[in-house]
């Protein structure tokens, strides 16, 4: 990958959480690169439909999801079963740009689709006893710009907001899962399409 395609040089932001670990980069991807990815991961990407059970019924998830990874990274969160789809090009190349600045090896991927405002996720963390104890979670975001809001779990006075712009990468480590929920919300604001990766790593079995 060539030196242009991040502008990690440029410093991360610490946002300033008790309890957590949290910095985020608002042009990790410079405009052009962005753009290219974005594409890329539009149209090359096995999107899904999945459904929740909620209150007894089935219930379409508001955004399309899709999960890539390593061999035997296999993902289960809400009951839904996520087996790893092989690395495409466009997820290996902001992999190994992500990597390289966070100093983690990630063996998978989740990304979410939001096709506009209607689209969001509600409160939860990156909890599950498969991601180990505190987890390092980065996420990468291409297309519009949507709100990221925390709360903390316990205090309930503690409360942060970043704006997710075109390129950028945030990342959640220490004890931001056990402390911290996150979330974002649906708005009735015109917003673009966006796509949100989050690389995780999975302790599978062959470790």
């Amino acid at each position: 990958m060539s030196e242009s395609t991040t502008d990690s040089a440029r410093p991360f932001l610490t946002l300033d959480l008790p309890e957590a670990e949290v910095v985020f980069h608002p042009s990790f991807f410079p405009t052009d690169a962005a753009d290219r990815l974005l594409r890329q991961l539009v149209e090359t990407t096995r999107w899904r439909q999945d459904s929740m059970k909620m209150f007894g019924e089935l219930k379409p998830l508001p955004r399309l999801t899709a999960w890539y990874g390593d061999a035997g990274a296999r993902y289960v969160y809400s009951g839904i079963v996520n087996e790893p789809l092989p690395w495409t090009t466009a997820l290996a190349e902001v992999k190994h740009a992500v990597e390289a600045a966070v100093g983690v090896s990630f063996n998978g991927v989740l990304l979410n689709r939001y096709r506009d405002g209607r689209d969001g996720m509600g409160w939860h963390a990156d909890d599950e006893p498969e991601f180990g104890e505190d987890p390092v979670i980065a996420s990468v975001s291409f297309g519009g710009t949507r709100n990221f809001q925390l709360k903390h779990k316990r205090r309930k006075e503690l409360k942060a907001s970043v704006e997710l712009t075109h390129g950028s990468l945030l990342v959640m480590r220490g004890g931001t899962q056990a402390n911290w929920l996150h979330q974002i919300s649906k708005t009735a604001k015109p917003v673009e399409e966006r796509l949100n990766l989050t690389f995780r790593h999975l302790v599978t079995r062959a470790e």
